[in-house]
């Protein structure tokens, strides 16, 4: 192999280089960002065909731009892949601010290690905001979602931001969310007060409080049906308590119906319904007072009476106190032998004697 000079002189703007496997002047000017003709001009008499490892050949140092002004921006060294196109979305900077910044700056040729100026991004001046407050754009923003998230009309948000350009809004950028306005709270005697949540309806609120769309909507003069706002609070006017002389009121509980309550308090349906009138089978409330007409206590001359408790049967109260199902039937007129209900109270009609026995 020839036996290059390993410490060759190389004239002033250039530096040595070892040639090493694979090198070619193509993949030297690209590695160093030089010209390769420049690298020809500084290698006078060198094949660039016949590069030979441990070769030294010399290599023009990159010529450094010149670092533009940057009055109000900031300073950014160019690294592999940049491009202005890339630095004006990076930076969230318009691209003709930064050509107009960097003067001379040929946006084709980037080096590596250049220092370019990036323009600060123009601060929209932030609008007046009475009654709502600021929001800053974050990733993804757009007006649209704004008034999804905060429940403000679209329209009300462009007019309070005057100027701004809905299809350009810039992270950081602030604007004005105008707070949404509060309905007055209506006057609610009665009644009781509500405050309306995520997907409720006054179809949904009146099935909750069995209350019909058109008394909600007479208890809330001026509402909207069809705008209500998270966080509105509205009047449900309570329906009447039956009057209930002679019985005992009774709050309907999960799962409740007037067959499961009439067989509770050993009433029928029908006397249920008839002592509560407007009362709707289908569509008891959780929480809704209902009147239980009470069976009246049969009269039981000569006996006493007794509490019916679980497991009852008219046969075993028989056998307890000596009375056959007959006549404890006849004392209770009316009384269903296989219905008798928890706390139903009964006639026990005075016993026979026990016979003795002879002797």
């Amino acid at each position: 192999m020839e036996n290059y000079e390993k410490q060759k002189s190389c004239p002033t703007g250039t530096f040595p280089y070892t040639i090493k496997a694979g090198d070619t002047f193509y993949k030297l000017s690209i590695r160093f960002n030089v010209p390769l003709d420049a690298i020809l001009r500084a290698n006078p008499g060198v094949d660039p065909n016949n590069l030979q490892i441990g070769q030294v050949v010399c290599i023009p140092s990159s010529p450094t731009p010149p670092v533009p002004p940057c009055p109000g921006g900031f300073y950014y060294t160019i690294k592999a892949g940049d491009t202005f196109y890339k630095l004006s979305i990076r930076f969230n900077v318009p691209l003709d601010a930064i050509l107009r910044a960097n003067p001379g700056v040929d946006p084709n040729n980037l080096q590596i290690g250049q220092v370019v100026c990036i323009p600060s991004s123009p601060t929209p001046p932030i609008p007046p905001c009475p009654g709502g407050f600021y929001y800053t754009i974050k990733a993804g923003d757009t007006f649209y979602k704004l008034s999804i998230r905060f429940n403000v009309p679209l329209d009300a948000i462009l007019r309070a931001n005057p100027g701004v350009d809905p299809n350009n809004l810039q992270i950081g950028q602030v604007v004005c969310i105008p707070s949404s306005p509060t309905p007055p709270i209506p006057p609610c005697p009665g009644g009781f007060y509500y405050t309306i949540k995520a997907g409720d309806t006054l179809y949904s609120i009146g099935q909750m409080f069995n209350v019909s769309v058109q008394a909600l909507i007479a208890a809330n003069p001026g509402i909207d049906p069809n705008n209500l706002q998270i966080g509105q609070v509205i009047c449900i006017p309570v329906r009447p308590v039956p009057p209930c002389p002679g019985g005992f009121y009774y709050t309907i509980r999960p799962g409740d119906t007037l067959y499961s309550i009439g067989q509770m308090f050993n009433v029928s349906v029908q006397a249920l319904i008839a002592a509560n009138p407007g009362i709707d089978p289908n569509n008891l409330q959780i929480g809704q007072v209902i009147c239980i007409p009470v069976r009246p206590v049969p009269p039981c001359p000569g006996g006493f009476y007794y509490t019916i408790k679980a497991g009852d049967t008219l046969y075993s109260i028989g056998q307890m106190f000596n009375v056959s199902v007959q006549a404890l039937i006849a004392a209770n007129p009316g009384i269903d032998p296989n219905n008798l209900q928890i706390g139903q109270v009964i006639c026990i009609p005075r016993p026979r004697p026990w016979p003795c026995p002879r002797g």
